[in-house]
């Protein structure tokens, strides 16, 4: 998944206090941030190199120690130690710890195939990018529906009061995750557009991706705090 995860932040962005948004945003997405630092560390290469080539379907990482199923335990740990720490609080470090563990449950119905500990080991998802990436893509789309209406839902109950732009603004982000994810399913931009070849250094692919990956949990973190609170 990509901003399906992100939606769970909203979620638990509800059930502690104010201050820790940020943190949930980074957890919820926290392998994807460190197998962008394990690609750069030579451990999880990501192909192809150009972004305009890139597709979901011909996009190819071993995710052995940022997604498998035995370095997920250590991560867990990790970030429920720095929430604890963090925030002095127990409840937050449990909900970073399950936002980092539905991540992986997320990418076993929906993302790229994972496994108990490198490939040859154990599945530990359905890959559905790599067999049946329109599929993956519905589920994801799906779940986010799901996610964000009750995710509004409950801000109505809790008195919260959104402007129909803010929340058109949080759902725009999320329909423009799965507009730009059926785009590139199985076409790249270089085919969509007929690109030709180059290097400009910005074409690369995981460096797009970071600024992509940043640019959500920015914007996220911005715009969800534009709300007001209503006494009941």
């Amino acid at each position: 998944m990509l901003a399906g995860h992100y939606s769970t932040a909203l979620i638990a962005s509800q059930k502690s206090p104010k201050g820790t948004l940020i943190y949930f945003l980074i957890a919820c997405q926290l392998q994807d941030l460190l197998w962008f630092i394990l690609h750069y560390l030579g451990l999880e290469r990501t192909e192809p190199t150009d972004v305009f080539d890139t597709t979901l379907s011909n996009m190819t990482v071993d995710m052995l120690y940022s997604h498998d199923l035995l370095p997920l335990i250590f991560w867990i740990i990790l970030i429920f130690i720095i929430g604890k720490l963090a925030f002095k609080s127990t409840k937050i470090g449990l909900i970073g710890a399950a936002l980092v563990a539905g991540h992986f449950i997320l990418d076993f119905f929906s993302g790229h195939p994972h496994h108990l500990f490198g490939d040859g080991t154990l599945d530990a998802g359905l890959g559905l990018y790599a067999t049946n990436i329109y599929l993956a893509i519905a589920i994801e789309a799906v779940f986010i529906l799901v996610t964000l209406l009750y995710f509004f839902r409950q801000d109505s109950k809790n008195g919260i009061e959104r402007t129909t732009k803010n929340k058109v603004a949080i759902i725009g982000l999320f329909v423009f995750g799965i507009l730009f994810m059926i785009t590139i399913a199985t076409n790249s931009f270089r085919e969509i557009f007929g690109i030709p070849s180059f290097d400009f250094g910005f074409n690369s692919s995981i460096p797009t991706l970071i600024m992509t990956y940043v640019g959500m949990i920015l914007y996220l973190n911005y715009f969800l705090k534009q709300y007001k609170t209503v006494p009941k």
